[in-house]
């Protein structure tokens, strides 16, 4: 479901600069208050499509409930981030990672691979 309706949202890749630009029109980047030297970040934008987003953080849920080998960096990540910031930070912090690491398997027209995955053919190459 995630993925469907995140390539429907995105449609062409090419139309973003890079996945920051992606992550602020799906609204997981912080709002800024920001006035003369004082930066106040407040909660997440919450513009564009509020599906694909809820998607994202039922994704990032998921996978920190869910120990699996392939996402075992990512949730080990999110994890880090929960103990110094708290669990629905890590969470959100982690729907946009999801939302970069789509985007650069659009872009690319590859699939998914985990670092140890990307370690191990380096090594045999």
């Amino acid at each position: 479901m995630t993925a469907c309706a995140f390539a429907s949202a995105v449609d062409d890749p090419k139309r973003f600069s890079g996945p920051h630009q992606l992550e602020a029109y799906l609204g997981l980047v912080p709002s800024e208050r920001s006035s003369g030297e004082k930066q106040h970040r407040g909660s997440i934008t919450k513009t564009g499509n509020s599906r694909v987003r809820c998607l994202l953080i039922q994704a990032a849920l998921s996978l920190l409930r869910v120990r699996k080998p392939e996402t075992e960096h990512l949730r080990e990540w999110a994890e880090r981030i929960a103990a110094r910031r708290g669990k629905k930070i890590a969470v959100v912090a982690l729907a946009r990672r999801l939302a970069g690491i789509l985007f650069a398997m659009m872009r690319d027209g590859t699939k998914y691979r985990p670092p140890q995955a990307q370690e191990e053919e380096m090594e045999a190459a």
